[in-house]
C-alpha cells in the first residue's frame, strides 16, 4: 500500500483529494495536516464525508509516508518546503502554481516535473516530484497540444468559464451566491496567470515555431469567465490552420489513442458530461479555415486532484485509472 500525507486538507482540493484517496485500493491515508483544524475529525469540514472515515486533521507533520500532496494556496507550497524537512525519499506531488514554470521548477535540490500525463507521461514515470498544472491549463492545452505536435499554431483565441469553486474556498465579493446566481463576468483579460504555463507546453512541442509567453506577439489570448455554477470549465479555442477537416481530426484521435482520460467527441460536449469525472472531452468544428476546439473538464478533479491521483498513478506503476473511476453527475 502507499502511504500518502496530505498537507491543506481542508479545502476543496485537499477534501476532493480526500474523497477519491479513502476509496482508492492501494493507498492508505497516514495523515492530513491542517493547522486551523488539528484535533478535528474531517467531517467537522468536509460534511459529505461524515459516516465514510474516523480520521482526524493533525499539526503534526511524519516523514513516514511514501507521497506527501500540498493543497496549499500559491506561494504557499514553496514557503512550506522550505520551512519543513521533508525526506528525499518522499514523492512531492504540489496542486499550486509554485513550480510549474522553467526557471522555478527546483527547489532544495527537488526537480518538478510538469504533472500533464497527456504530455509528459514518460517523464512523470521516472520523477520523484510533480506540479500539478492549472485547470485552466489544463483544459486549454488538451485542447490545442495535437495541434501543436503538427507545427500549426499562430494566434489562438480562447474563451473559458469556470464554476465557483475555481476561486478557492475562501469567500470573497465574487464568491457569494448571491453574486454568482444570474450572472457571469470576464476576469484577468488576456492576463491569466496559466497563459504562461499553457504556452510553455505548446512550445515544448512546437519548437521550430514558438509561441510568445510574455503576451507580445504570436500566442495565446485568452478571456477567462466567472460561471453562474459551482464545478467545471469550458472553453472554446479559435485558431486558423489551412489543413482540410478530417486531416485535424486525425491528428486529434492520433494525439489521443493511448489517453486514459481524454476523448475526441464527434458530437457537441456539455459540462455535466464530464463534472465528477476525471475526462477531458473534446469536440472539433471548422468553417472555413476556421477551426473551433471546444474541451471540457471538471476544474477540482482533472484540473486539480483527480489529475493529482493520477500522477501518483503513474509515479507507483500502478493503472492510470486507479481509483480514478468516477460517475458523472449527469441527472
Amino acid at each position: 500500500m502507499i502511504k500518502v500525507g496530505i498537507v491543506g486538507g481542508a479545502g476543496y482540493t485537499g477534501g476532493e483529494l480526500i474523497r477519491i484517496l479513502l476509496n482508492h485500493p492501494q493507498v492508505t491515508i497516514s495523515f492530513i495536516h491542517s493547522n486551523s483544524n488539528a484535533g478535528n475529525p474531517l467531517y467537522k469540514v468536509h460534511a459529505d464525508l461524515l459516516g465514510e472515515t474516523d480520521l482526524l486533521f493533525t499539526g503534526v507533520l511524519s516523514n513516514d509516508i511514501d507521497v506527501l500532496f500540498l493543497c496549499m494556496g500559491h506561494g504557499d507550497a514553496a514557503a512550506f518546503l522550505k520551512e519543513n524537512h521533508i525526506a528525499s525519499t518522499i514523492k512531492i506531488i504540489d496542486l499550486s502554481q509554485d513550480f510549474r514554470l522553467n526557471g522555478s521548477d527546483v527547489l532544495n535540490n527537488r526537480s518538478f516535473v510538469y504533472g500533464l500525463p497527456e504530455l509528459n507521461k514518460d517523464e512523470i514515470i521516472h520523477a520523484q516530484n510533480i506540479a500539478n498544472p492549472g485547470c485552466f491549463a489544463t483544459a486549454i492545452q488538451l485542447g490545442l497540444l495535437p495541434l501543436a505536435k503538427a507545427g500549426v499554431l499562430a494566434d489562438i483565441y480562447t474563451t473559458g468559464i469556470t464554476g465557483s469553486t475555481g476561486a478557492g474556498q475562501g469567500l470573497s465579493n465574487t464568491s457569494h451566491f448571491s453574486w454568482r446566481a444570474n450572472n457571469i463576468e470576464a476576469y484577468k483579460t488576456l492576463a491569466h496567470q496559466h497563459v504562461k504555463e499553457i504556452t510553455q507546453s505548446i512550445n515544448q512541442l512546437q519548437i521550430d515555431d514558438a509561441l510568445s509567453i510574455n503576451g507580445e506577439g504570436r500566442g495565446l489570448h485568452f478571456v477567462p469567465w466567472r460561471g453562474d455554477f459551482t464545478r467545471g470549465i469550458y472553453i472554446s479555442s479559435i485558431v486558423e490552420i489551412g489543413l482540410p477537416f478530417e486531416e485535424v481530426k486525425h491528428l486529434y484521435q492520433s494525439f489521443y489513442a493511448d489517453s486514459a482520460f481524454t476523448t475526441v467527441s464527434d458530437k457537441m460536449i456539455n459540462l455535466k458530461q464530464v463534472v465528477n469525472t476525471n475526462k477531458c472531452l473534446i469536440h472539433l468544428e471548422k468553417q472555413g479555415n476556421k477551426l473551433v476546439v471546444h474541451s471540457a473538464i471538471d476544474n477540482l478533479l482533472k484540473g486539480a486532484s483527480g489529475q493529482a491521483v493520477q500522477n501518483m498513478n503513474l509515479l507507483f506503476g500502478l493503472n492510470e485509472k486507479a481509483g480514478l473511476k468516477l460517475k458523472a453527475s449527469y441527472f
